[in-house]
């Protein structure tokens, strides 16, 4: 029986391939899987434009948090906060991170446009909620970051219209000399109904861990959940809430 001739694969097969690799590396590793990739496709085209279109997808997925220069602190890299394919917002600094998604590394900052953040009503809430954020995450995630996007509605300026926030929480362990890496994702959207004093909650939370010591072992789960309650303004400077449960 006549052998089967090999068939070589296209260069978008070869593409498809690579980023199937690269968006599924585990947490934290996509740059040694991105290592390898190189040596085995010898040819430098294709993985450029693989890695080009995978990198991005990769590191929103995984909410990867990168250090901005200046001092302005960490950067969340998500689809909230995404102005253009490489500028992402960090509203508590109101400053936006210039990202180089293959190097995983932000390279400048600017200062964000009026036109880029929420209007100074909605900007109290944003603000009053990530001050509690932000002391739940010192306490509960070592080495945790999060923020709280304005999604809809940010040029609400007075009480009357409807508006979303989402507060976002990420954390990783990584410890790749001891062979296990692990991440923790939160994703909670929260639609505030101004006409009927009512919150909207749906939160997602996203656990991947992998174990590769003498053998290779992976989780990746996702838990959802949603709720809703009640709630009522105190004028404040800050704002404050009052929430009641329904």
């Amino acid at each position: 029986m006549a052998e089967e001739e090999e068939t070589e694969l296209s260069d978008d097969q070869k593409k498809g391939i690579a980023k199937w690799f690269l968006v599924n590396a585990p947490a934290g590793e996509i740059q040694y899987v991105s290592k390898d990739l190189k040596l085995v496709l010898n040819d430098d085209d294709v993985y450029n434009e693989a890695a080009s279109e995978a990198f991005p997808v990769y590191n929103k997925s995984h909410l990867i948090s990168l250090k901005m220069p200046g001092g302005f602190g960490d950067v969340l890299v998500t689809s909230y906060g995404e102005l253009q394919d490489n500028e992402y917002l960090d509203p508590k600094t109101a400053q936006v991170a210039i990202v180089d998604h293959v190097k995983q590394a932000c390279t400048k900052v600017r200062p964000a446009t009026d036109e880029e953040l929420p209007s100074a009503y909605v900007e109290e809430y944003r603000c009053a909620l990530e001050a509690e954020i932000l002391k739940y995450v010192a306490e509960a995630y070592p080495k945790g970051s999060s923020s709280v996007y304005c999604t809809n509605g940010k040029d609400v300026e007075e009480p009357g219209s409807d508006f979303d926030l989402v507060v976002v929480i990420a954390a990783a362990r990584l410890s790749p000399q001891n062979f296990c890496n692990g991440s923790w994702r939160t994703i909670w959207n929260i639609e505030f109904k101004d006409d009927i004093q009512k919150l909207e909650l749906n939160g997602k939370l996203l656990v991947g861990a992998h174990y590769f010591e003498e053998g290779n072992v992976q989780l990746d789960t996702k838990h959802e959940c949603r709720d809703s309650t009640m709630f009522q303004v105190i004028t404040m400077t800050p704002i404050s809430f009052n929430i009641v449960g329904s």
